[in-house]
């Protein structure tokens, strides 16, 4: 029994990492940007309150919309809160592991693209349907360069579970220095950008209906509605930064739940997870928006490296 209520702990404690650490990154990389640009720039904590803001004000539904307009905020949510349960952050195994592997986490984040780009169509709107087109043509591309890159590492760990990837390079430092990793790495961080919608991909700072993605499809969103397909964005970020930082470089995790371990694994993850938000942002203020029909070439490049990174390893080994 007590093993029991363990699991549920170190459960809820890395949810509610995710939960409180998504807001967060989202702040630093605005107060980057805003650095980049010599502006002051608003607080770290500022996502926070315009979540609170969101959260009371009131919900508006356009009369043509569909009961998908009003789950699909909640599915987003929840669909989102499961991956950050098999997500390993702070530790490794994580405690859920058993009930899913990183194909399990491709088809949750498959699942809320689906019932958003679903929203953009029921609304009735212009703009959203541009929106769903725009985002189901890219996600062609990025789950295929994405299950390569993550399946280069699952081939070395020889398992597709994310917490034996993680233990596995955890107890061979040596590897995460393979050519391959490092290939695959760089094909993920450009499905990183794609995937939460940021520079060069789209831009989550603007409502330009010609060059806008992810904002056409939710255009129509407001109060709590709204909030929570936003702090869902920022827990994916947080998510595919995990995926980047534990995947490939999981220094300092900690492979036991003593609280000791568990206090340097978060310093570890908090460390890593700046350094890479510090990195996005950089690339965001260094990089203009690409027109549309460049956004594949894009892709394309994250493609071929993670296939790169596939038959490299297959040629020179672990």
């Amino acid at each position: 029994m007590s093993e029991f209520f363990g699991v549920i702990l170190i459960s809820l404690f890395q949810l509610l990492l995710v939960l409180a650490t998504g807001p967060l990154v989202n702040g630093i990389i605005k107060k980057t940007k805003a650095r980049f640009q010599r502006r002051r720039g608003a607080s770290v904590l500022q996502p926070y309150f315009d979540l609170a803001k969101l959260f009371r004000k009131e919900v508006v539904v356009p009369f043509v919309a569909s009961w998908l307009f009003r789950i699909t905020p909640y599915l987003v949510f929840a669909s989102t809160l499961v991956i950050a349960l098999l997500v390993p952050t702070v530790a490794t195994p994580v405690p859920l592991h058993w009930m899913g592997d990183i194909i399990t986490v491709i088809y949750l984040f498959a699942l809320g693209r689906f019932f958003v780009a679903l929203v953009g169509l029921d609304t009735g709107g212009a703009f959203g349907g541009l929106g769903s087109s725009r985002e189901m043509s890219i996600a062609s591309i990025i789950e295929p360069a994405m299950m390569l890159a993550i399946f280069t590492v699952a081939v070395t760990a020889g398992s597709t579970n994310l917490s034996v990837i993680v233990g596995r390079l955890t107890s061979s430092p040596a590897s995460m220095l393979n050519p391959a990793h490092l290939l695959a790495f760089s094909g993920l961080f450009i499905v990183t950008l794609a995937e939460t919608g940021r520079v060069p991909v789209d831009n989550p700072a603007t409502h330009l209906e010609l060059t806008m993605i992810h904002e056409a499809m939710i255009l129509e969103y407001s109060g709590r509605y709204l909030a929570l397909i936003e702090w869902a964005s920022q827990m994916k970020l947080i998510v595919f930064l995990a995926l980047l930082s534990n995947m490939f470089f999981p220094l300092y995790m900690a492979t036991t739940w003593s609280p000791w371990a568990l206090l340097i694994g978060s310093a570890a993850f908090f460390g890593k997870i700046i350094v890479l938000a510090v990195v996005v942002a950089v690339v965001e203020s260094t990089n203009a928006k690409l027109r549309l029909f460049r956004v594949p070439e894009l892709l394309m490049v994250a493609f071929i490296l993670s296939l790169l990174a596939l038959i490299l390893y297959f040629i020179i080994g672990a």
